[in-house]
């Protein structure tokens, strides 16, 4: 296992003559789950490092969308 100690490859178990060792694939996914955190951990932290991109300006709302398509539409029926 990663840290080294706790083995669990030994674990298995027979049906008709057939040995299924289960226990390989509980170190596989304990030492994946180890792996994915401490990736996860140096992920956040990296991000908390370095600096974020500046938020975009808010756009205009949906009533002032309106308001210009409104006054747009009057303009072309004047004309």
């Amino acid at each position: 296992m990663f840290a080294g100690k706790a083995d669990l490859s030994g674990l298995y178990f027979t049906i008709l003559g057939a040995k299924f060792t289960y226990g390989n694939f509980i170190n596989d996914v304990l030492n994946f789950l180890i792996i994915a955190f401490v990736v996860f951990l140096l992920v956040k932290g990296i991000n908390r490092i370095l600096p974020s991109k500046p938020a975009k300006p808010a756009g205009p709302t949906q009533e002032e969308l309106l308001t210009e398509i409104r006054d747009l539409l009057k303009q072309d029926q004047q004309v």
